[in-house]
């Protein structure tokens, strides 16, 4: 990865818009956190532009595709954009529980009637 301080959130603004660049993702919020990552693709160059009000802000170049999509993982993370639920943590026991008061739920107004 390489890095390069931007002064200007217009510099990256320009990068951004520019007709070759393909947005991937977007990371963050600036009204609500200090940063938000920008990932685009321009040819073969797999890029993040960092807008942040607090810092510096800067422009990350990475080597590849993979690099690039471990970077914006990471960057989720940080900002807790990834879902909490895996699969394999998950507990089904629960649900089963949650499935069965319902049912039990519906009986006892069925039975009211």
């Amino acid at each position: 990865m390489e890095e390069m301080e931007i002064t200007s959130w217009l510099a990256l603004d320009a990068i951004k818009k520019s007709k070759a660049a393909e947005i991937v993702e977007s990371v963050g919020n600036l009204q609500t956190d200090h940063s938000m990552s920008v990932f685009c693709v321009i040819e073969d160059d797999y890029l993040e532009l960092l807008y942040s009000d607090s810092a510096a802000n800067s422009l990350r170049r990475y080597e590849d595709r993979s690099e690039f999509e471990q970077a914006i993982e990471e960057r989720k993370e940080e900002v807790g954009e990834t879902p909490q639920d895996d699969e394999e943590e998950r507990d089904y026991d629960e649900d089963e529980e949650d499935e069965d008061e319902a049912e039990f739920d519906a009986e006892d107004e069925t039975e009211a009637y």
